[in-house]
């Protein structure tokens, strides 16, 4: 049977399927801008080693390279104001580097010559051994584009200017700022949901107490009446039972919303307590088991909630046996922890389903509502400062409930 929740589970997926779509057609957007830009950085480098090249030429013949016809020449090589660059000859020495933080300039004299300053002689060893390191990350980065000089060829390594660095993390800082805001506000919708679900849950628990204790009173008084009249022992002392049960079940849904104070209880008794009750309204073919202490374990609680617990786990375990099988609650002290584990011989639940069963609206029966395990685990949890989960399962075995609690005094 679907659920709700299995109803909520497929949207939350085909939520996550929807916002990986966008993240990855935003990556692929950016690669491809990126992708463009770099090729364009590729032929202004092109350009940039071309310019070179002539303003390497003209140097030879200056007498036939007039001032005006440099101009166009060195707007080019001045103009690279972004790109890290790095040009070495053909023995790997560096002859110029641009955008390192310092420059090896490209002059006119006043006698219209052409000067290119002496690398080795503006820039320090130090300065050189880290422009050596920087050559070489350059090298396994990307090929160089050769500056062909006839005699002799230099080579230009190049790196990516700021804003395509930049533009390279750009989409993952938006994804991850995305992400950010969606996980913020799927917790305050989650936030915001549970506290009107709890406003929900806790109004009907008060309206359900409320409703129940007029009959009650008046079922009371019925029983006092009936005491005075011939009727069979048996028969009132049953029908006072189930009274006795009304009342307690109205106590519960009381506390619900509240803070019941707890106090140190038993908890071997308690759980015996609540198995005694339900002895008589399971199958016969229900076989139920206890290995609990020999002496007193004592845990801070609310002994009707707590029964309310024991009872829904029978009930759960009942169904999931098809009203034929064995129940083992068991209990055992370790350090300053009780644990509780109630085992069933049942059809067994899917790993992928142990959280899920606590969801509210989750169950397997046509007719159920789903809250049995839900409730379960609100009264462990919220109101016991405990945990409850699904410690192991076996289809066609078993399911084993996992409770723990915190020793009274720890």
């Amino acid at each position: 049977m679907n659920s709700i929740y299995d109803s909520r589970q497929r949207l939350k997926f085909v939520f996550i399927i929807v916002a990986m779509a966008i993240a990855a057609a935003s990556l692929v957007a950016s690669d491809i801008l990126v992708k463009n830009l770099a090729k364009e950085e590729r032929q202004k480098m092109e350009l940039w080693a071309e310019a070179m090249k002539i303003l390497i030429n003209s140097q030879e013949k200056i007498e036939d390279a007039p001032m005006q016809d440099m101009t166009l020449v060195l707007k080019i090589v001045e103009e690279n104001t972004t790109i890290p660059l790095i040009q070495v000859d053909e023995n790997d020495s560096i002859l110029s580097v641009r955008n390192l933080g310092y420059e090896i300039p490209v002059e006119i004299s006043e006698n219209d010559s052409i000067t290119t300053y002496n690398y080795q002689d503006n820039v320090g060893r130090g300065q050189q051994e880290n422009e050596r390191k920087r050559l070489e990350k350059l090298k396994a980065k990307r090929a160089p584009i050769v500056i062909d000089l006839g005699d002799t060829r230099e080579y230009l390594y190049y790196d990516d200017s700021i804003i395509l660095k930049r533009l390279n993390i750009y989409p993952y800082v938006q994804l991850t700022i995305l992400f950010v805001f969606v996980f913020v506000s799927f917790l305050a919708l989650a936030s915001t949901k549970k506290a009107e679900q709890n406003k929900v849950w806790v109004g009907l628990s008060k309206e359900t107490a409320h409703q129940l204790g007029t009959p009650i009173s008046s079922l009371i008084a019925w029983v006092e009446y009936l005491k005075t009249k011939e009727i069979d022992p048996a028969l009132l002392n049953e029908m006072n039972k189930d009274v006795v049960r009304l009342e307690t079940i109205a106590d519960r849904f009381s506390k619900i919303g509240s803070n019941p104070e707890p106090i140190p209880v038993n908890i071997n008794h308690s759980i015996l307590s609540a198995l005694d009750y339900m002895h008589t309204r399971i199958s016969s073919k229900v076989k139920i088991h206890t290995i609990l202490p020999d002496t007193p374990t004592l845990v801070q609680m609310n002994d009707a909630l707590f029964a309310w617990v024991v009872e829904n786990l029978v009930k759960n375990a009942v169904d999931a046996m098809d009203g034929q099988g064995d129940i083992t609650f068991k209990v055992e002290e370790v350090k300053n922890k009780v644990r509780i584990d109630v085992s069933d011989t049942g059809k067994g639940i899917a790993k992928s389903k142990f959280k899920t069963v606590f969801s509210p609206g989750y169950t397997t029966k046509a007719r159920g509502w789903g809250l049995g395990l839900s409730l379960v685990k609100r009264i462990i949890e919220s109101y016991h400062k405990g945990h409850i989960f699904v410690k192991s399962s076996e289809a066609g075995k078993g399911t084993t409930f996992r409770i723990e609690l915190k020793k009274y005094g720890h």
